[in-house]
């Protein structure tokens, strides 16, 4: 059985400079503890021979990693000028609303996690919402509680 560090070794080979591999080795971690825990930065950063720091530094920079535990189902709403112009606050409001947690929270039950996300790189369809890593696109308000529904019913 392959270990973490024996498949971050692997990772780090592919690389002329070791900590090039961080990235896919915050992602390897992720997978396996859920989120980004001090454990997890720490695991990392020996793996890779630097620093649980450097780890942290760099995982908190992308929106694809989590430094808390995460819900079962994640919701992230882009805030950007494009969607932010076609009422992507409004969109944000209605899942506070609909999940009753302020955006960065999880709910109580640990289903869903709703973050804002700075981008998610479809302008020319906002306001865009990632659903489970999925898209939605031209998402409204009053799409938000059939999008909590499917979310619930999938349970």
């Amino acid at each position: 059985m392959t270990t973490y560090y024996d498949e971050v070794q692997e990772l780090k080979q592919r690389y002329p400079d070791r900590r090039s591999a961080v990235l896919p080795a915050l992602r390897l971690a992720q997978a396996k503890h859920g989120h980004l825990s001090t454990d997890a930065l720490r695991e990392c950063a020996e793996a890779i021979g630097t620093t649980p720091a450097y780890c942290e530094a760099v995982a908190s920079f992308y929106d694809m990693f989590h430094l808390a535990p995460v819900g079962r189902h994640l919701v992230e709403v882009c805030t950007n000028i494009s969607c932010a112009l076609v009422g992507a606050r409004q969109v944000l409001e209605a899942f506070e609303q609909e999940l009753d947690v302020t955006a960065g929270e999880t709910t109580e039950d640990g289903a869903v996690t709703l973050r804002p996300i700075e981008c998610l790189g479809g302008c020319g369809w906002a306001t865009i919402v990632a659903v489970d890593h999925g898209y939605r696109t031209h998402v409204q308000p009053d799409d938000v509680p059939g999008i909590v529904q499917e979310l619930r019913d999938g349970d």
